[in-house]
């Protein structure tokens, strides 16, 4: 397909050596981070993180702790009675069923607590660099519908859609480009589509 080629090309060329904005210095970081960024901004998290991960450096750390203690250390996070919950479950789990490792597999991932394939996909992807999925945010959702590569509005029905589209070897990237662009530029309210790159190729661009 001739018009994704070209997007591609063109965000590839806006965006280079792109990564998941949550700070993290391990597979198990990045997954606890990514459990807590739902429904909260990036920022956020890692500010939370910057202290939480020195408190807790393993999965055996966060088991050591009683829940509330753990929700007071995330407190400023959206949920986070339910999100330290979670991820002392997952902790749990990983020391009990995958040797204190992160599984590296979706399939295994979606045993956890707290995880499903957005999440899953990111550890896979920046963790590990698998290419299981295509992660699908709210930045991702917005931008490839109005690109029109997908007429859904379920997260999961998305990614099927742009997995059909968009080549195995791009997945992972594909996610952080749309996510840098639907920050910058194709954002929700206003998008400036007078300033995009993609307008030319984009059905929802404003004349």
């Amino acid at each position: 397909m001739r018009k994704v080629s070209e997007i591609i090309r063109r965000l590839k060329q806006a965006y280079p050596n792109v990564r998941t904005g949550l700070k993290h210095s391990n597979p198990f970081e990045l997954l606890v981070a990514t459990i807590l960024s739902a429904q909260c901004t990036d920022e956020r998290v890692n500010l939370v993180t910057s202290k939480l991960f020195q408190k807790y450096r393993k999965p055996e750390d966060y088991l050591a702790v009683s829940q509330e203690e753990l929700a007071q250390d995330i407190r400023s996070i959206n949920f986070f009675n339910n999100k330290a919950r979670n991820i002392q479950k997952t902790a749990k789990k990983i020391i009990e069923n995958f040797g204190g490792e992160v599984p590296k597999t979706m399939e295994e991932l979606l045993t956890l607590d707290g995880v499903a394939r957005k999440t899953a996909n990111v550890v896979l992807g920046d963790a590990f660099g698998i290419a299981s999925g295509i992660v699908v945010d709210t930045h991702v959702a917005r931008v490839s519908q109005r690109l029109k590569l997908t007429e859904n509005k379920a997260p999961e029905k998305i990614e099927k859609d742009l997995m059909q589209v968009i080549p195995r070897e791009y997945w992972i990237e594909f996610s952080h480009w749309l996510i840098n662009h639907g920050r910058k530029v194709c954002q929700a309210r206003k998008p400036k589509c007078n300033e995009c790159f993609l307008s030319d190729l984009c059905p929802s661009a404003k004349s």
